[in-house]
């Protein structure tokens, strides 16, 4: 009897302790556990210079599918010396609202010298580096880079995550030729295992067969 109260005494904790995603939903370090993480909307290092709601933990949560794919780029990155950092993937719809109520804020410019230098906040949305409905919502798009699998310092694509600028395009030209060969074999190896790359984010990629297509999730990340 006492040992048949503790088993439902530990599954209640359980449930109560861990949180809980939607089905279809996993935990990222759960599928690789070595996985490097710098999530920057939980801090202040993003471009509205504070932390972004929904937020809450560091952890990065992906559908089921993407995160599978992305642990064979590991295992391929692994044999050339390398690892994947991930800087966002499932981005709660609330967060992509705060984003639409900090662009209409035209006097907050706090992080415009180093995130979009060149450009007025207004365009923002209109440039394409911004959406109302985000593909992270959906759970198959990841922003990442590769790392020295030794160092941990990431591998030089000639310009920074999340800078709202040409600099960030694909096809951008005024670049060393390393750093072009860097953002071409992160874009083969992202595409080889199912990935399509966003043209105007080097960092920006979707699951092509992405399971929720047209939904746009809104739990907290925690």
């Amino acid at each position: 009897m006492l040992k048949k109260i503790f088993i439902i005494c530990s599954l209640f904790f359980f449930q109560f302790s861990s949180p809980q995603l939607p089905g279809g939903f996993v935990y990222l370090n759960d599928i690789i556990p070595d996985i490097q993480i710098e999530l920057r909307y939980l801090g202040s290092n993003n471009f509205t210079g504070k932390p972004v709601p929904g937020y809450e933990a560091e952890k990065i949560i992906l559908t089921k599918e993407a995160a599978l794919a992305l642990q064979k780029i590991q295992l391929k990155l692994e044999n050339d010396g390398y690892c994947l950092k991930i800087f966002d993937a499932y981005r709660p719809q609330r967060a992509v609202n705060s984003f639409i109520e900090w662009a209409r804020i035209a006097k907050d410019t706090l992080t415009k010298a180093e995130f979009y230098p060149e450009k007025k906040k207004s365009n923002l949305f209109n440039l394409g580096y911004i959406a109302t409905r985000s593909g992270h919502s959906r759970g198959s798009t990841v922003d990442l880079t590769i790392i020295d699998a030794e160092s941990l310092e990431e591998v030089d694509m000639g310009g920074s995550y999340d800078f709202f600028g040409e600099r960030s395009h694909h096809n951008f030209m005024n670049i060393t030729e390393r750093q072009k060969a860097n953002r071409l074999y992160l874009k083969s190896i992202m595409s080889t295992y199912g990935f399509r790359p966003y043209s105007e984010e080097w960092w920006h990629y979707t699951l092509r067969n992405e399971p929720y297509p047209d939904t746009y999730f809104n739990f907290t990340i925690k």
